[in-house]
């Protein structure tokens, strides 16, 4: 397991000024106790590494001391900048939580850009919320635990699942997956099922998905209007909320050139911390309604997490 190490806590009482080094600092579920940044709001915590001071040092001429970037944490040991909104990091009882990557630079506002005309913050800090508190000092380690987004594939067909004939949606739509999440450096799992046109086995599967907080589940097959097709009616009784607008874009987008494509009654919602996206059973169709859905598919993620990431 990765882990950084903690050379410098950092506090300032004032927004856009350097921090102070100090002894040690207070995690409270608002943040850093006595420091300006601390709120209700997910860049409680900010870190910069060595790794983003050196390579500043060298091509600013110029030596810089910890909490100059007005960061909190100064670490050594990983590339802050390399890691993911969701990420976290922990030490004994304390638990971090990464919100965002960077921020907008305050240029003339931050006493480094003002003396340099440049800072590193903006490009390689890191901004944490504070899932579990606790004191934190110099020399203490924090491990780093990358997300894993767990996405689980469920294929309904009586046919398929008595072995008549292969099931090529499933499949499909984990390969569209594992080439979205590789694409965007996450760590993922994913894990297929293949059941008969039984609604309670559905309805089984995702209960025990929103248990598990599962992130995504996309089903395939049974949304059309055949006496067998029930999946929207098992999915919208157990979404909390319906995201609309994607399948009617999806239907408006194909069924102006293919008409059948508007009989589908696809549907998105959010169940507890899952989305829950289900698609209709042909292998073209599952690739046409995933290249629209996985454009904003982090977004709606990091949304039921409440973090505001455009």
């Amino acid at each position: 397991m990765a882990s950084i190490l903690i050379q410098s806590v950092n506090l300032s009482e004032k927004k856009g000024t350097a921090k102070m080094a100090v002894e040690r600092i207070e995690l409270t579920h608002s943040g850093v106790a006595g420091d300006a940044h601390a709120g209700h709001w997910n860049r409680q915590v900010s870190l910069l590494g060595t790794e983003s001071i050196v390579k500043f040092e060298a091509s600013a001429n110029r030596k810089i001391a910890p909490g100059d970037f007005a960061e909190n944490l100064t670490t050594t040991g990983l590339n802050l900048w390399e890691t993911h909104p969701l990420d976290r990091f922990t030490s004994g009882d304390i638990e971090l939580e990464v919100t965002q990557i960077g921020k907008e630079c305050h240029g003339r506002g931050c006493a480094i850009f003002s003396e340099v005309g440049d800072c590193v913050m903006p490009k390689e800090g890191i901004f944490c919320r504070v899932l579990s508190p606790g004191i934190l000092e110099p020399g203490m380690e924090l491990e780093f635990h990358p997300k894993t987004y767990r996405v689980i594939i469920i294929t309904l067909s009586d046919r398929a699942s008595a072995g008549e004939y292969e099931d090529l949606s499933g499949p499909r739509i984990e390969e569209i997956m594992s080439t979205f999440f590789e694409s965007t450096k996450l760590r993922h799992h994913i894990v297929r099922h293949l059941i008969p046109d039984d609604p309670h086995l559905l309805e089984d599967l995702l209960h025990k998905a929103k248990e598990e907080l599962i992130d995504v589940v996309i089903t395939t097959g049974g949304t059309g209007i055949g006496p067998r097709d029930f999946t929207p009616e098992v999915v919208r009784s157990l979404v909390d909320k319906e995201i609309p607008g994607i399948m009617e874009a999806i239907r408006a987008r194909y069924g102006s050139t293919k008409p059948a494509a508007l009989l589908s009654r696809s549907v998105a919602g959010v169940m507890g911390k899952s989305l829950v996206f289900a698609l209709p059973g042909s292998v073209r169709a599952v690739t046409e309604y995933l290249s629209e859905i996985n454009l904003s598919l982090m977004h709606m993620i990091y949304m039921l997490h409440g973090l505001d990431i455009h």
